[in-house]
Formats: C-alpha cells, structure tokens, sequence
C-alpha cells in the first residue's frame, strides 16, 4: 500500500523508516556509487530529511520500504536550485511547483512498485493543487520513466552516456495517471483512498512542524 508520511511522522511507523533509509544507502552508496552520506547503522540521510519533507513510500505486507521518494515545495532549500541550478535559467521557485527527490526502490522492486510510487505523486499535485514536480534524474531513470508512462519535460542536461544527469519537469495528467494505475495495479478509486485516508484534511506544508 502507499503511505504518506511527513518527516516528523515516521516514528509511528519504525520499520518502515528504517528500512527505507537503509534502502537508500543500498541503492545510492552501494549500487550506484553516489557520494552520499550513511551513517553508522547503514541508513542514508541527507540536510533535506531534516526539513520534514513528505514521503511518499510504497509498504511491503510486512512492514517494510519497498520504493519511496520525498517532495519538498520549491519556495524552500530544495537540491535542484542549491546543487543543480547551473543546468537550468534561473532558479525554479513556485508554490505550484515542488520538488521530487531520493526515488528509491528496494532490491528485487517490481514494476508496480516504481508505477505506485508516481501515482501517489499524482495524488499529491491534485491533492495539493500543485501543477509541476522538478527533480534530478540520471540515465538509468529514463527507462523506467518511459515504462511506467510519466516521462519528464528535461529543462537541462549535462554528461554523456550513463554519466548524463538531467533536470525534469513532470506534469500529471489523466492519461498518465490510467497509464501508471494500470502498471500499478492500483485502481484509482484505491489511490484515493490511502490519500484521503492519511492526509484528510491535513494539508499542510512539508516543512511545517507540528507542536
């Protein structure tokens, strides 16, 4: 199932955090060589975990992380504008526009899991009347991007080959959420309601803590 939790949430849910953090060291430290920072119990973090960012993490039967990613607004820190912004004019700050980043899926994911994961992003624009995701993708995301139906408008590149890392624009239309629904296998009556189930009217900003 696809869970919506913000940062200051996830200790209600110890395993799944645990385990998507140390997903993330896998699959970005172990797997793709990526000079990121993991800690002494093997998770991966970085300075935007510590905004309260909003996660979107597809849940194992179990328990545990199968694939997740993490949205912040773009009218914060975000790493497209802090790390990124030479590939593109000007930096991207909107409130229509947020950024999505860590797209990470657990050894041995399958399809549905990447598929499930962009169709709780589409829940998120609508739900938060949001028009655009901006993000960093490599080479290897441009696959699985056009598999699972959401490919990005590319606004800046840089690199060759495996090597090219791009800057994208996603957009979410209803095409491209029957696309994703039925790579998913998730109906979008059911996607709706895990939305509705964990945001309800709680629609407040990723990094707006709560007392």
């Amino acid at each position: 199932m696809l869970r919506y939790l913000y940062a200051d949430e996830l200790h209600h849910h110890p395993r799944l955090a645990k385990s998507m953090f140390l997903d993330r060291a896998d699959q970005f430290k172990k797997r793709l060589g990526w000079e990121v920072d993991v800690d002494a119990q093997g998770a991966e973090r970085d300075a935007y975990d510590a905004l309260n960012p909003l996660y979107v993490i597809w849940e194992e039967p179990d328990g545990s992380h199968g694939g997740s990613m993490r949205f912040l607004p773009t009218t914060g820190p975000v790493m497209v504008n802090e790390h990124f912004g030479h590939l593109i004019e000007g930096p991207v700050t909107s409130p229509l526009i947020w950024e999505c980043t860590r797209f990470c899926l657990k050894r041995g994911a399958g399809g549905h899991v990447a598929a499930a994961l962009m169709l709780g992003g589409g829940e998120i624009m609508q739900g938060f009347g949001i028009k655009h995701f901006v993000g960093v993708f490599d080479a290897r995301m441009v696959r699985i991007y056009r598999m699972i139906g959401s490919s990005p408008e590319v606004l800046g590149s840089e690199g060759e080959g495996a090597a090219k890392i791009s800057v994208g624009l996603w957009d979410f239309c209803a095409q491209a959420q029957a696309l994703v629904s039925a790579r998913a296998g998730v109906t979008p009556e059911q996607s709706r309601f895990w939305f509705d189930q964990a945001m309800g009217n709680q629609r407040r900003q990723p990094w707006a803590k709560t007392a």
